[in-house]
């Protein structure tokens, strides 16, 4: 083999999807190999990590008092420094696996939110940087998104791009490498989710779990109304009398509980194509929008964008992969990294 080639077998570069509900880490040579939540369990008493990823999502809500089950990603940024840096630790030494580098320096590509402050940028790199990177660049998610869903970035046309994720939405037109527009609001899926709990809470008196309000949204949740009816049994605990009850709900209610959430999408989205070029708007309509992200797998949401906004709607191939697959391509471009990383 080559030296370049055995360079870029053992090489450590990493590209890192580092999401509010899950986190995803690329590598060169081997292609996506971590996709797990961003959830962290941790023994309050002894301040020791008991389960990272899927093993520490299974535990949610149902942990004995000493023990802690933690998001430490709010809204696309950190909200829990200390535990988010042992996060990234362990998944950045789960992504290396057994191998043994050539090369010890480490460079780490991360996606963020378009709209993420100063503080929020450093407490980022920060904390890649003391879970065992070198160099840290940021880069906005919406880019990567549509990097990833093989949007042509690169020429002069106009690209735009919808990113749903856990915490945010980020909704950016991009043409020649560059962000013509870009906006990121605070409403994605875990706001869903929410909206679901809340519903149930207010309507009947129930109460429910993250774990199950995201399976609700899964099953039953939809922006546009469905062909058929859905139906599900779900079971909580009555706020009324304290007892386990039981409940059958339909598609039609969980599309009004997502109908808030929904529609701050859906505004946002039509906020960036009144503010997008004219001549970009006519690229936009011969290509339509993109989807990409966990949210984009709401069923309807297409049809939703179509309807308010007339152009065609499509989603990325991988939705979920779409950020973290566009970070990848970025480790054999620097030349282009360097051009859209944020400082």
């Amino acid at each position: 083999m080559p030296l370049a080639g055995i360079l870029r077998y053992f090489s450590k570069d990493l590209a890192i999807d580092l999401g509010t509900a899950n986190t995803l880490v690329f590598t060169q040579n081997h292609g996506i190999v971590v996709r797990e939540p961003s959830v962290v369990v941790i023994n309050k008493l002894t301040n020791k990590i008991e389960a990272v990823g899927s093993e520490a999502k299974e535990m949610l809500g149902r942990t004995p008092g000493n023990i802690e089950s933690i998001r430490p990603m709010k809204d696309g940024v950190i909200a829990d420094f200390a535990v988010t840096e042992r996060m990234l630790e362990y998944f950045i030494k789960k992504a290396h696996g057994k191998r043994m580098g050539m090369i010890t320096r480490t460079r780490i590509v991360i996606g963020v939110p378009s709209e993420i402050t100063q503080v929020e940028k450093r407490a980022v790199k920060d904390s890649a940087q003391r879970a065992g990177a070198s160099e840290v660049f940021l880069v906005e998610q919406a880019m990567m998104a549509a990097i990833g869903a093989g949007l042509p970035i690169t020429e002069p046309s106009g690209n735009m791009i919808v990113d749903i994720g856990g915490g945010t939405t980020d909704v950016a037109v991009i043409s020649l490498a560059g962000t013509v527009y870009s906006r990121s609001v605070r409403v994605a899926g875990n706001e869903m989710d929410q909206a679901v709990i809340q519903h149930l809470k207010r309507k009947y008196n129930l109460l429910i779990g993250e774990r199950t309000a995201e399976q609700i949204k899964w099953e039953l949740g939809s922006a546009y109304p469905l062909k058929e009816e859905l139906r599900m049994e779900i079971k909580g605990r009555d706020l009324v009398e304290g007892v386990p009850k039981t409940l059958t709900i339909t598609d039609h209610e969980i599309r009004e509980a997502l109908a808030e959430p929904v529609s701050t999408i859906v505004e946002a989205v039509r906020q960036a194509l009144e503010r997008t070029p004219p001549e970009l708007s006519a690229d936009i309509m011969d290509k339509g929008i993109v989807l990409s992200g966990g949210g984009a797998l709401l069923k309807g949401l297409d049809e939703r964008l179509r309807d308010a906004t007339g152009l065609p709607v499509v989603q990325a191939e991988d939705p979920l992969a779409s950020v973290v697959l566009g970070t990848g391509k970025m480790l054999e471009d620097m030349e282009l990294l360097r051009k859209v990383s944020i400082q």
